[in-house]
């Protein structure tokens, strides 16, 4: 048995949880908020009872959450299978913050290629030559920025249309290539060294294209990197001075604040984007002042910490009540699964506890067509984040009215559930869920949203005893497949 499983925090919630009767908790919720800025949580509908949350905070306080915490933001080597600091918070930091890494601020380098790309971006949409922008790369280069452009698309600055390419198959190219002119496209290559195979191969691809239609002196036209690999940028025929760098401080799929997110400055604009930075530092700034009982990431930590653990429920349900979050899902299931599917500790050994859930979800009421059955009826019970925005960023007829109507019963029904004479029409209730209040969807609003899942996947991270910020398990199949290739 691990140290973990039998610390005595986390015996105290195994025999808490063996005596736990949610069939008695009431159908009326117990009000219980978290507020930062413009963000509050709702955790009314837990199964809590008054010695459930001190408890989960005794378990925090034994697993040094606090410690952990200041530990990356001080610039620490906490990713130690790389031997890498974890600082994409200083991504965000505003420019008069002083960041350390092994005694060298590194804000200055920070900001530097900030204003590059803000110069750049500025000058791609005063000249309006280009129309078409084509993201090319996979995982966090591709994840992080579709969602963001995507979800900001009501604060766009330009006419100028985002397409995102990360798939190997042909297809996901070619489809794209179809709806661009070489003469007014711009292909971004974001590939931090330049190697990812599914990246590249789409960038020579792309290359070769423009190539055929206006000749090898329009790469240095329309081809831009975002990478730390300037030798290999080079080599496939960018100019240094069309690379904007990001550091190995910085995980691909926390990349979203950095380079990475050039094409999300060419669509909303410096000011939008720096929006988005301070929203996320202010979540930031919550997660490193806040006492771990009023702290939102650290809380929503605990509870996914109390249902993967001491009760067996595997999967999360994330269901944003806004279109414009279409890709939320898409983009946490790789923060979470990738971060925390682990089953080795961070002293090498195998654990003997669950670590990771399962993270799926649709938009608005599209999932209520297609799997809230299972949530509402199934024999496992899922835990659910409800996101909802209270304000339309296209105010239309009742459009808003019944969107709202159904993201606030869901929660309430999944709570409150029902007793009927058919068996068939009786929901047993009492399943857990959080719901994300903003009062509407704005660069800030969304920073904050997304700061707040990196830093809850941290502290359960933590409290697993498990590195976040390496992904060894994507390894195996690539090298089997290069094997194959041969």
């Amino acid at each position: 048995m691990t140290s973990l499983k039998n610390s005595a925090a986390w015996r105290a919630l195994q025999d808490h949880a063996s005596n736990f009767d949610r069939t008695k908790l009431s159908d009326i919720p117990v009000v219980r908020e978290l507020i930062c800025e413009g963000l509050r949580l709702d955790y009314s509908r837990h199964w809590l009872v008054d010695q459930t949350m001190p408890l989960l905070l005794s378990l925090a306080q034994q697993q040094q959450i606090e410690k952990h915490r200041d530990a990356m933001f001080n610039g620490e080597i906490i990713n130690h299978t790389e031997k890498r600091a974890v600082l994409h918070t200083a991504l965000r930091a505003p420019e008069s913050a002083q960041v350390l890494l092994n005694g060298k601020d590194i804000m200055p380098d920070i900001h530097h290629v900030n204003k590059r790309m803000y110069v750049f971006a500025d000058k791609i949409r005063q000249e309006k030559k280009i129309k078409s922008v084509v993201n090319i790369g996979i995982g966090g280069s591709d994840l992080g920025p579709k969602l963001v452009t995507e979800a900001l698309r009501f604060y766009h600055e330009s006419s100028m249309e985002f397409h995102f390419v990360s798939n190997i198959d042909a297809s996901h190219m070619a489809e794209t290539l179809k709806k661009c002119r070489p003469e007014s496209t711009l292909f971004i290559v974001a590939s931090k060294t330049f190697t990812t195979i599914e990246t590249l191969t789409n960038a020579q691809t792309a290359r070769q294209w423009l190539v055929d239609a206006l000749g090898e002196e329009a790469i240095k036209d329309h081809f831009v990197a975002s990478s730390m690999a300037l030798e290999k940028v080079q080599a496939f025929g960018i100019d240094a001075d069309n690379m904007f760098e990001f550091w190995d401080f910085v995980g691909g799929r926390y990349s979203v604040w950095s380079s990475i997110g050039l094409p999300i400055i060419l669509a909303i604009g410096e000011k939008n984007f720096k929006s988005f930075l301070a929203g996320a530092h202010a979540m930031d700034r919550h997660f490193q002042t806040q006492p771990l009982a009023q702290n939102m990431p650290v809380l929503m930590g605990l509870l996914g910490i109390w249902y993967r653990n001491f009760f067996n429920l595997p999967a999360m349900a994330v269901l944003p009540y806004d279109q414009y979050l279409d890709s939320l899902v898409r983009y946490l299931q790789q923060l979470d699964m990738e971060s925390n599917g682990k089953s080795v500790d961070r002293q090498g050994n195998a654990v003997d506890y669950d670590t990771g859930a399962i993270i799926f979800g649709e938009p608005g009421t599209n999932g209520q067509h297609a799997f809230y059955q299972l949530i509402h009826q199934g024999t496992t019970t899922i835990p659910c984040d409800f996101i909802i925005t209270h304000k339309p960023l296209h105010d239309i007829g009742m459009h808003h009215k019944l969107l709202l109507a159904n993201a606030m019963a869901q929660p309430k029904a999944l709570w409150q559930g029902r007793q009927h004479t058919d068996p068939y029409k009786t929901f047993t209730g009492k399943r857990p869920t959080n719901t994300l209040h903003v009062d509407v969807l704005t660069p800030y609003n969304l920073g904050m949203i997304l700061a707040l899942y990196e830093h809850k996947v941290f502290v359960q991270s933590i409290i697993w005893n498990i590195n976040a910020f390496d992904q060894f398990g994507v390894e195996l199949g690539k090298e089997m497949a290069n094997e194959l290739l041969v």
